[in-house]
């Protein structure tokens, strides 16, 4: 019995040595859990219920009339809907393949041609439009977009005689606006695709060498296959962001001119707090989030086939 007694005494201090840690993680992770539902999980089925009433915001809370999937159905019926979703669509079509293109070329190059005592400052440098305020970068580009700006003035001289005022063009908006938001994440892109090539195994290289393949090869067979994963990640968060543009547009075309820069999350500003139509920018907002939802199922299920 006190042999079977001791047993029992130790199994329990097992138990409470394999329970303390769990207690103390848990008490870590209380406060973001809280913070998680409260700023999140609350706001999203409060958007989600909002969806299926008339609710404007001027009439305070609980002043709205359930009307069912009308917002859901007229959105198909709306023309800024349907243009601000196909131009969602566009901008992350272009702006996120070219920023992962341009941002892998850079790292390899960088990690390839620069001396190991610049390659940091270099880094760094393309780093900072990333943590320079939206605002203040947006208007740097304007002023580089108008019609005696640097780059109308480089359009000139690289023989396009009449260049148009690219952020009031029905045409030339949305292109100006991609370019420059590739250009304020690509910083970011390259500084993770640097930190993932110091990673990679240097047999394979050595390896590739003998064999004697050339520069570019050894590019497209070697290291971009062994950066996938970071690709997969740059993907989806270039995806997200892409789709959740706004402050470039706010800044430098206010959905201007007509349609041509209205993305979906401008969209849903100007109809919550421009028109106070909170039920219908819910329903906008809802149909965002399953866009995002679905492109990240499947991104991640073509990951993890591959």
């Amino acid at each position: 019995m006190a042999q079977l007694h001791s047993t029992q005494q130790l199994r329990a201090a097992g138990r409470q040595r394999r329970a303390h840690p769990n207690l103390v993680a848990g008490t870590f992770l209380f406060p973001s859990l809280v913070g998680l539902v409260c700023f999140s999980v609350v706001p999203m089925l409060f958007s989600l219920f909002i969806s299926f009433t008339d609710w404007n915001f001027l009439k305070g809370i609980g002043n709205w009339n359930l009307v069912g999937l009308k917002n859901f159905i007229d959105l198909w019926s709306d023309e800024w809907f349907t243009a601000s979703l196909v131009n969602t669509v566009v901008f992350t079509v272009v702006t996120v393949p070219i920023g992962l293109f341009l941002a892998v070329v850079l790292a390899v190059l960088i990690d390839s041609f620069c001396a190991k005592k610049l390659q940091g400052l270099v880094r760094i440098t393309m780093y900072m439009p990333k943590i320079c305020n939206i605002v203040a970068s947006s208007a740097v580009w304007i002023m580089l977009y108008s019609s005696y700006g640097p780059f109308t003035q480089l359009m000139r001289a690289l023989g396009w005689d009449d260049p148009p005022r690219f952020l009031v063009s029905y045409t030339w908006a949305l292109p100006a606006v991609m370019l420059m938001c590739i250009w304020s994440n690509l910083g970011y892109q390259v500084f993770i695709y640097s930190a993932s090539l110091t990673a990679l195994p240097k047999d394979l290289y050595e390896a590739a060498d003998l064999d004697g393949v050339n520069g570019i090869q050894r590019f497209f067979y070697v290291t971009l296959p062994q950066l996938k994963p970071t690709t997969f990640f740059l993907t989806i968060t270039g995806i997200i962001s892409s789709f959740k543009v706004f402050g470039q547009i706010n800044v430098m075309t206010q959905g201007g001119p007509g349609t041509s820069t209205y993305t979906l999350v401008y969209y849903i500003y100007k109809q919550a707090f421009s028109y106070y139509n909170m039920g219908y920018a819910s329903a906008v907002a809802m149909i965002l989030f399953l866009l995002l939802l679905c492109v990240t199922v499947v991104q991640w299920r073509h990951n993890k086939e591959d």
